[in-house]
């Protein structure tokens, strides 16, 4: 892989947390000790944070530097400042051509690991004040934050902990001050984050003060989820899918175990818009991802309970290029074309409980009989209809508790499965042969407590290719 490579870095180790905070630790869907108490993973919650991260459902981080003007992946942190002189740099237009996609934040990757920076900071001299652009007074982090905040979307930094360029770096404490001072200035001076970009590319045998980094992001950020590898155990809100391809290739559970700690991390997947190309390069349209690439990504990643996060990258104008935002809208004209029509809103009248999740609307949700671990929501039709995809939102402010699901429908004598599960989570989309029927139910089969359900949906897809 790419410019996004991942090697493990190297946690410090902590203790145990003790049974004494067990329920501070699910409140805040922390780490929790399971040796010392017995706990389920139903029983660990999102945090308040999480749970708004998580009906974002897509953003897109944005790749822009020396590597840019000098047609490179990798920066080894010798280029000239000089080098970076857009000369029509304008986060608006990557904002509204990420917004035409259906993308709800944008992470821009402030310092890649060649140390150069995309703000003035007063760390260092290798940034934006000493290159031509803007005569040294630019700050890409300003004008991509207020681009963001400007057009409703959530905005987050990526600051790379490799630097191949500042000497500090041989020194693991003297570096941890640089680095610490840099996301200091990020933190302080930009807005609200949504999130913060721990990648751990090139680090491999480097110490670094984790739990102080984290310490002085949620001083100025304490609402901002922090991406890492599933390693950094402690210090993640968030988790990688482990490819750069954008998929979730596994049933998707938002707790994950590591060494006895139960943590909600749900899942952020990656891919650049164009394959295994980060950066911008010239004469690159061969590898732009097609629409359908595009569409079969998103339905592995949000369809499968996760986050994508899909990589777009300024040309050496600083501009997108027009291919790209040509691409992007077509992505998002595509998405909301096969998710317009929800057939599950023509149902016949029902309880209230089951319009809850029939009615398109994610704040009310359907609930199981308290105390069941198996329960079914029906949908009826005047007369029948053909669907051919069903989408299933799971109400996750109490915890992940589906275990086990089917896509039933009643053929006249009896139910038939058309597609089922072992996980629903946030969010989850599945594809079968198409069906007919005036009746279909979501059918629970297991649950660790009682099912909440947001959204059933049903769509008729494949007909309209």
């Amino acid at each position: 892989m790419q410019a996004l490579k991942r090697i493990p870095i190297r946690p410090l180790r902590t203790k145990k947390i003790c049974s004494i905070a067990l329920a501070a630790a699910l409140a805040l869907g922390g780490s929790i000790c399971a040796t010392s108490q017995t706990v389920n993973f139903s029983e660990v919650k999102p945090s308040p944070q999480q749970v708004e991260w998580q009906d974002l459902e897509f953003g897109v981080i944005i790749h822009f530097g020396t590597n840019t003007f000098l047609d490179r992946e990798w920066g080894d942190g010798t280029a000239d400042p000089k080098v970076f002189n857009p000369t029509l740099a304008d986060p608006e237009q990557w904002v509204r051509a990420a917004q035409a996609a259906g993308a709800r934040y944008v992470v821009l990757v402030a310092k890649h690991h060649d140390g150069f920076c995309l703000w003035p900071t007063e760390q260092t001299k290798y940034s934006v004040a000493a290159s031509p652009w803007m005569g040294g007074k630019g700050d890409l982090a300003r004008m991509t934050s207020d681009a963001a905040h400007k057009y409703g979307l959530k905005f987050g930094v990526y600051l790379s902990p490799w630097d191949r360029h500042d000497p500090r770096y041989k020194d693991p404490a003297a570096y941890d001050q640089y680095y610490l001072s840099e996301l200091t200035e990020l933190a302080g001076n930009y807005g609200n984050l949504e999130e913060f970009w721990l990648d751990g590319a090139g680090s491999e045998g480097h110490t670094y003060n984790f739990p102080k980094i984290i310490e002085t992001l949620r001083t100025y950020q304490p609402n901002t989820l922090v991406f890492a590898d599933t390693g950094l155990f402690e210090y993640g809100d968030i988790r990688w899918a482990g490819n750069e391809v954008g998929t979730i290739p596994y049933e998707n559970w938002n707790v994950i175990d590591r060494h006895g700690y139960l943590r909600w991390r749900p899942v952020e997947a990656d891919t650049p818009l164009h394959n295994f190309h980060w950066f911008w390069h010239p004469n690159d349209e061969a590898t732009l991802k097609s629409v359908d690439q595009l569409v079969t990504i998103y339905e592995q990643t949000v369809g499968r309970g996760g986050q994508l996060m899909l990589g777009i990258a300024p040309d050496n104008r600083g501009l997108l290029p027009d291919a790209d935002v040509a691409r992007l809208k077509e992505f998002g004209e595509a998405l909301r074309a096969r998710y317009a029509n929800n057939l599950a809103r023509r149902h016949l009248p029902a309880d209230a409980n089951t319009a809850n999740a029939l009615d398109g609307d994610a704040d009310t949700f359907w609930s199981a009989p308290a105390g069941s671990h198996s329960a079914s929501l029906e949908v009826d039709f005047a007369k029948p209809v053909t669907f051919d995809h069903a989408l299933t939102t799971e109400w996750l402010v109490d915890g992940q508790h589906v275990q086990k699901y089917a896509i039933e429908a009643w053929n006249g004598g009896n139910w038939k499965a058309v597609a089922g599960g072992v996980a629903i989570g946030h969010k989850k989309m599945d594809a079968f042969a198409p069906v007919t029927a005036s009746r279909v139910r979501l059918h629970i089969l297991s649950s660790s407590g009682e099912a909440h359900i947001r959204e059933f949906q049903l769509f008729q897809i494949d007909s309209r290719r």
